[in-house]
């Protein structure tokens, strides 16, 4: 492809199909929203109900959503969220892995009752999506996995071993899968969010000391908007990153550089 050839088609999805695990709520819902309005079907798996919110919303850009109420960390259940995507939007072509949590405790609570759930479902859940995921991206000679990693992939993670320790996790699980399966024409890169204002951070923006001291820190001077990481996923979506792969895409309005 040539500088002429190329244009901003390269970044619709259009007959595209997505996968977004936690796609009914926070960041998920922003990446269900963004893949939806750039023109994929959007298959959410997701552990609460389903409002509606985020139906409306991707049906509102004349796409298709379909709901799994799923538990990604029992076996067998990734390769049913895969297999179900196929079944009713018939195909897949793009998996974000977003699901997460995040428990704190001091370090000397922190044991294995927070260690080990958010080991199964921030790092042990997304290796088993993006392994069937992978198998079908493999057959048809494309795909792209998308990783949600932190900014404390990068950074100790105070009050939340495990969170840093998984976030890290994926930052090396993002390179190994894009060594392996570059090759097969499937990117797998990582988005690393930074401080967002979403409900799971709603009690940290509610004292003021805490809210001052992050809001200090970054060069931008504010709490990221879920919409800030909208344009991201669709770019590590499209064809525009076909060659780019393996990368930590940081959004964090500067928080690192500081």
């Amino acid at each position: 492809m040539s500088i002429e050839d190329f244009g901003l088609h390269r970044f619709s999805l259009a007959g595209r199909r997505a996968v977004v695990t936690g796609g009914n709520t926070g960041l998920g819902r922003a990446f269900s929203v963004a893949l939806a309005k750039a023109g994929a079907d959007v298959f959410v798996a997701g552990l609460g109900e389903d409002d509606g919110t985020t139906a409306r919303l991707i049906e509102a850009e004349g796409r298709r959503m379909a709901f799994l109420k799923a538990d990604i960390t029992q076996a067998g259940v990734p390769a049913d969220v895969v297999r179900t995507c196929v079944e009713e939007l018939g195909g897949l072509d793009i998996l974000v892995n977003s699901a997460g949590i995040c428990l704190l405790a001091d370090v000397e609570d922190f044991g294995r009752q927070q260690w080990d759930p958010m080991v199964s479902v921030n790092l042990t859940a997304a290796f088993e999506l993006a392994h069937e995921a992978s198998r079908v991206m493999v057959a048809q000679g494309a795909g792209k996995i998308i990783n949600v990693a932190s900014l404390f992939s990068f950074l100790g993670g105070r009050a939340s071993p495990a969170y840093a320790a998984t976030k890290a996790g994926i930052v090396g699980f993002t390179k190994a899968y894009c060594d392996e399966l570059g090759a097969s024409n499937i990117q797998v890169n990582a988005l690393a969010p930074g401080y967002f204002a979403t409900a799971i951070t709603e009690a940290t923006r509610s004292d003021p000391e805490a809210d001052r001291r992050i809001v200090e820190h970054i060069p931008a001077a504010r709490w990221g908007d879920v919409s800030d990481l909208m344009g991201a996923v669709v770019f590590l979506a499209s064809r525009a990153s076909d060659y780019v792969n393996g990368h930590v895409l940081v959004v964090d309005g500067g928080y690192l550089v500081r």
